[in-house]
Order: C-alpha cells, then sequence, then structure tokens
C-alpha cells in the first residue's frame, strides 16, 4: 500500500487565477526518500500542507496511510497528525520552553504518558545530536541545533512519515550537510521522507527520487535523479570593479607592467672559441671609444650589428645583458566606465557621478 497517493490533485486558492496545483499524479511507497523540487510558487508547500490535510484539494483525491483526506472529519485530523512528522524552514521552537521541554510538548499535547516521555526525549535528542543539551534554551542554540531541535521533536512520536519543507534554507552549507546525514539516518530506520527543497547540490548528490513541479504541473518524476534545470537557481558571482578601484587597480598593474619591461634579462654566456683572441678583442673595445656599452635602453641588436663591423666579428664572442621587452598595450582609465566619477574626463561639463 502506497504511503502517500495523489490522484489528479487540482488546488486552487481563491483569489489567484492560475491554480497552485493542477492534475498531478504520484505515489510515494514505505521507506522512501522523495525530492520535491521546483522554482519557487511550483507547488512543493501546497504538496505538503495536502499531505497534512492543512489544505484540501479542489480536485482530484489525496490519500495518506489509505485514508483519504478529504473525507477526515476535522475532529480527527488531530489524530491522524500524530503519524506525520513534520520540520520548517524557519524552526518553529517555543522561545520560552528549554530543549527538553520543547520536544516533550508534542507528546504531552497527544496524551503521552509521562514515563513514555522520559524515555522517548532523550532518545530523540540522542539521535539528532543533542544528548547534554536537554536544559539549553533555543537562544543559545545555533541554528544548526535549533534544526535539529525540531527535528528531534518532529520524530519523537515514532512517525510513519517525515515532511521537510526547505529544511536547510536558513543553515550554511556546512551545517545543512549535518542536517541532511541526519534525514538519511531517520529515512534508513524505515520512516518515509518527504522533502521540499531548493539545495540543487544535496539532491544531485543524494541521487534519490525526485518529482519536478512547474507552474503547479508535475514534469518529471524520476528515480535517481538530479536537481535537474538549475538555471532559475540565482549564484553569487563577483562583481567588476568600478570607481576609484578600478582606476587604482589599472594603474598598479601597468606601473608592475613598466617595471619588467626595464628590468634586464641575462642570458647565459656562450663560451668563446679561443678565449686568448677574445681577451685581446675585449682590450681592444675597451680602449676604444666607440665601444660603450649598451644600456638598457638601447637593444641589443644595435650592439651585436656595431660588433659586426669590426675585425674579427666573425669569431664567438660574448654576449652581454639583453633585455626582453614584454608588449603592453596602453589602457585609459576611461576605458573601464570611471572616467566620469574620478573626474578624468575630457569633457568638463559633464556631471561626475558618486565612485562605488
Amino acid at each position: 500500500m502506497a504511503m502517500i497517493r495523489f490522484e489528479n490533485v487540482t488546488k486552487r486558492y481563491r483569489g489567484t487565477r492560475r491554480p497552485a496545483l493542477s492534475g498531478v499524479d504520484f505515489e510515494v511507497d514505505p521507506g522512501e526518500f522523495v525530492f520535491l523540487v521546483g522554482a519557487s510558487g511550483s507547488g512543493k508547500s501546497t504538496c505538503l500542507r495536502l499531505i497534512l490535510r492543512e489544505e484540501v484539494p479542489s480536485a482530484g483525491r489525496v490519500a495518506v496511510l489509505g485514508r483519504d483526506l478529504r473525507s477526515l472529519a476535522n475532529r480527527k485530523v488531530p489524530y491522524f497528525r500524530r503519524h506525520i512528522g513534520s520540520v520548517f524552514q524557519d524552526f518553529r521552537l517555543l522561545p520560552s520552553k528549554t530543549v527538553y521541554q520543547n520536544v516533550a510538548f508534542s507528546l504531552q499535547v497527544i496524551g503521552s504518558s509521562r514515563g513514555f516521555i522520559q524515555q522517548a526525549v532523550p532518545e530523540a535528542l540522542a539521535l539528532v545530536g543533542l544528548d547534554g543539551k536537554e536544559k539549553r534554551m533555543p537562544h543559545e542554540l545555533s541554528g544548526g541545533e535549533q534544526q535539529r531541535v525540531a527535528i528531534a521533536r518532529a520524530i519523537v512520536n515514532r512517525p510513519k512519515i517525515l515532511l521537510a519543507d526547505e529544511p536547510t534554507g536558513n543553515l550554511d552549507p556546512a551545517t545543512s550537510v549535518g542536517i541532511m546525514q541526519l534525514l538519511t539516518r531517520i529515512n534508513a530506520g524505515g520512516t518515509t521522507v518527504v522533502m521540499a527543497t531548493h539545495e540543487a547540490g544535496f539532491v544531485d548528490q543524494m541521487q534519490r527520487r525526485v518529482i519536478e513541479l512547474q507552474d503547479g504541473e508535475m514534469v518529471r518524476d524520476e528515480t535517481g535523479g538530479g536537481y535537474g534545470d538549475t538555471s532559475n537557481i540565482p549564484r553569487l558571482a563577483p562583481e567588476a570593479v568600478r570607481g576609484a578601484a578600478a582606476a587604482a587597480a589599472l594603474t598598479a598593474v601597468q606601473e608592475v607592467h613598466r617595471q619588467t619591461t626595464a628590468m634586464p634579462v641575462i642570458e647565459p654566456e656562450t663560451a668563446p672559441a679561443n678565449d686568448a683572441g677574445t681577451d685581446r678583442q675585449d682590450a681592444e673595445r675597451a680602449e676604444s671609444p666607440e665601444a660603450a656599452p649598451a644600456t638598457a635602453s638601447e637593444p641589443a641588436s644595435a650592439t651585436a650589428a656595431a660588433a659586426g663591423d669590426r675585425p674579427g666579428a666573425d669569431e664567438p664572442a660574448t654576449v652581454g645583458p639583453r633585455t626582453s621587452q614584454i608588449p603592453l598595450p596602453e589602457v585609459e582609465v576611461a576605458e573601464l566606465g570611471v572616467a566620469d566619477r574620478l573626474g578624468l574626463s575630457d569633457d568638463d561639463d559633464e556631471e561626475v557621478g558618486p565612485t562605488s
């Protein structure tokens, strides 16, 4: 028997032209881990609310644990929800109660015995890695720890189904990994998990069943699938440097290049065939006023050409320092679009805007 079944489900909210869900069909079997994915407004949260019986379908049928929720009397809804745990993005902890009291409260409202509460609460806290923090208040915990309290509260009654609506949405990446590992362990214990998420990385890595919604319609039901189209997921990319920072960066880069081109690159000397002849030639060149050493501003080829006019230039000679020129295109600061902001424009009449 399927744990959850949607049969041609359509859900319309009052005052909206487009239905939140339109003709959705799927089944979730016992022990499955299912991701509900899609852009914001695609219908993921509506599916979870229908499973919890917070909403009823406008058309079609939703059956959970073998019960048609549309025919379920309102007075029986609290008893039905005892078999379903739910975790939300915003934790929803009671700020005036301790960790232990928050978890125990969900058992107290359904009339569990004191003995069962004293046994079940420590077990749930140990499972989520919070043993030893029973007396802490929610404000004394990190975001990840608060979410673990919420998960402990959701599973303390040992539900058959766990619904998670963006459980890592308010957490940093490292903490989110721990929460996903925890949900995986809970699923391995036999609990069916249905999770709505935007976290494409987790969906791609875990390779579980993926149900994708788009504008209220189910467009994919894939076993062992990934997140799918990630074009709508915002990416954090560094912006181009503008204003004074751009001008300073360009000036620094050009100065480094100018210093680089002015530095001589020393190449290995070539051993002459006749050391004595070379020494004599060097002495003659030293006495000649025309044999001034080449400077960094003179090309090495000019020195070599002058040597070639003298007798014995065809003999091997010592190769002196030579400068390796690095071509650098001159870039005007105005090309970066910051001239007007810095007052560098040729047109003095243009308005100078603020720098970034």
